[in-house]
């Protein structure tokens, strides 16, 4: 014989119909939506670099253009086509070009007497230097990374927080701060946008390497602790499980 108390526990404890549901829905967004994001992003990069690219394209060379040129529509019904990502290629070649002759003599000549007269306008300067600074940390292929990703007590003792080591200290930064032990540059991002935070000069005593890859702590940061690594740097978090 049953014990009626045991059956009532089971239906309790069996999610419903509703709540299977719910725990399934929630398990196909996290794999639908970053994979939806991503190509969102790259469709919407894609069709910026085009409307960006397009209007220095001669109206006689514009696809459409080709297109009914080559069937022979123009005095007829025009075909319309959306050939988004063809700018792209051309922006691509454009800058491999542009780079290639810039590596020259001749470009660096060039690139030298250009740069000396904006170096003599006062706003233009401005904006030149920070910008072209920008790109050559961002996009110069040397290692310009993150060293290692650290904790560092901010904004007072006892309250540690993530950051990551760029270099050492170099400079009047290094002459004025070391009194005989190693200053290094650490980054410290906010959550959840690690793009902005605090430039910070510690001594080496003061900073704790962490184990964990930049990649997994710049996770850590960006989720607000809820996308926790583990010992062999892979993510902690799993999908939900669907209701039996």
């Amino acid at each position: 014989m049953t014990d009626p108390h045991q059956d009532d526990a089971k239906r309790r404890t069996k999610p419903g119909l509703f709540a299977r549901l719910r725990g399934n829905f929630i398990a196909g967004l996290i794999i639908v939506a970053p994979i939806g994001l991503t190509l969102w992003l790259i469709w919407t990069v894609v069709g910026w670099v085009d409307s960006w690219v397009w209007p220095f394209v001669p109206d006689a060379y514009q696809p459409e253009e080709l297109i009914n040129r080559i069937f022979g529509l123009e005095g007829a019904e025009r075909i319309t086509v959306n050939v988004r990502g063809i700018g792209v290629v051309i922006f691509l070649t454009f800058t491999v070009i542009v780079g290639w002759i810039g590596k020259g003599l001749i470009g660096r000549s060039f690139l030298g007497i250009g740069e000396r007269l904006v170096d003599r306008t006062p706003v233009v300067r401005s904006i030149y230097n920070a910008a072209k600074q920008i790109a050559e940390t961002v996009f110069s292929q040397r290692d310009t990374s993150f060293d290692k990703a650290c904790l560092v007590e901010y904004p007072r003792k006892g309250i540690w927080a993530i950051a990551f080591i760029s270099t050492n200290a170099k400079g009047e930064i290094e002459t004025k701060l070391s009194d005989g032990e190693t200053i290094v540059t650490v980054f410290l991002p906010t959550t959840p946008n690690p793009t902005s935070g605090f430039l910070l000069f510690l001594p080496i005593g003061d900073v704790k390497p962490l184990d964990m890859t930049v990649e997994d702590a710049a996770k850590l940061v960006i989720s607000a602790g809820l996308v926790y690594p583990n010992g062999n740097g892979k993510d902690d978090a799993v999908l939900p499980a669907a209701a039996e």
